[in-house]
């Protein structure tokens, strides 16, 4: 018996997530995050450490994070203490703060990279008057993860978007915050982002004495 076009073509198709791991990236604990500023520092890695930190401090999607311009977060020879960025994927702006560990990695980074205002944080190293790509973005992150010991297909980029955000949400409850924070339009997303479920709902309720 002779098989169809459409299904002759379906069954050579190959599945698209074949081999791969599927869904939400787990956020980082704050052990983990220790684990790799030092992993960082061990290598004397300025650019990664200060990637690194504005990555957890900003909560920006990768293609935002690596658009970052000097000026972004410096002000008058000073890194600023709170920061904001127009989002590419929504066109709305949001804004973050910077810690004094990510002010000081950082600070780091600039005097050994120099440049001004109008130049990127985080330059390539093919095209020095482009960005760090996304993808090489994305290859830091395996490295970083794996080089603690963490499985490169539980982790990504989102991993660090996520991670202040989680930890937020965990401490406070508070939805409304973190759907700021994030820059989502709408709080279902910021549901969907953090993956919260009834469990977490009825945790926090348990905890809340009236």
């Amino acid at each position: 018996m002779e098989m169809s076009e459409t299904a002759n073509a379906s069954f050579k198709r190959p599945v698209w997530n074949a081999g791969r791991a599927v869904g939400a990236k787990r956020a980082l604990k704050p052990k983990q995050i220790w684990e790799i500023r030092f992993y960082l520092n061990q290598r004397r890695r300025l650019r990664d450490r200060a990637l690194f930190d504005l990555a957890i401090d900003s909560k920006l999607r990768g293609c935002d994070l690596v658009r970052m311009k000097i000026g972004d977060v410096v002000r008058g020879g000073q890194i600023r203490t709170r920061a904001i960025v127009m989002q590419q994927k929504t066109g709305r702006p949001v804004q973050f703060e910077l810690l004094p560990d990510a002010r000081a990695s950082l600070l780091a980074w600039l005097e050994r990279r120099g440049g001004t205002v109008d130049d990127y944080v985080f330059p390539s190293r093919v095209d020095h008057n482009g960005h760090l790509s996304t993808r090489q973005y994305a290859r830091l992150v395996d490295e970083w993860v794996t080089g603690v010991g963490l499985m490169r297909s539980e982790y990504g980029t989102h991993s660090l978007r996520r991670t202040k955000a989680s930890i937020i949400y965990r401490a406070t409850g508070n939805l409304r915050a973190v759907q700021i924070l994030l820059g989502h339009s709408k709080i279902e997303n910021t549901v969907r982002y953090l993956g919260i479920d009834v469990e977490d709902a009825l945790a926090l309720a348990e905890n809340t004495e009236i």
